[in-house]
């Protein structure tokens, strides 16, 4: 039983550090500021939550998962409503996307002065 939880463990910690160091690329990587928010936001909270639960995984002490547990619950909520409003202070500052579309980037070239 033991070394199955070890495995567990592992296999959760392997899949949030994939994730953490995936939404490092997609931070550096992706073109514009809602892109790249996206990617922190989404892999912060799922490679966290993997990180969390192989922890838990590895020290079954009561006090401990209890902590995890609360840190994992912050974590959840915070990291959501972070990302909004960093979101909701972009458009407030009209901050616009960078477009793939060559006739829509015209547009917005000519459209501003």
């Amino acid at each position: 039983m033991g070394s199955l939880m070890d495995i567990s463990s592992a296999v959760f910690l392997l899949i949030g550090s994939f994730l953490c160091v995936s939404g490092g690329v997609g931070i550096l990587r992706f073109p514009d500021f809602y892109t790249r928010m996206h990617a922190a936001g989404v892999t912060d909270t799922l490679a966290t939550a993997m990180i969390l639960i192989g922890l838990m995984l590895q020290n079954p002490d009561g006090l401990v998962v209890l902590k995890l547990i609360i840190i994992l619950l912050m974590t959840l909520f915070i990291s959501p409503t972070a990302s909004h409003a960093l979101a909701s202070a972009a458009v407030h500052n009209d901050l616009k996307p960078v477009l793939d579309n060559k006739e829509s980037n015209e547009k917005v070239k000519t459209s501003n002065p």
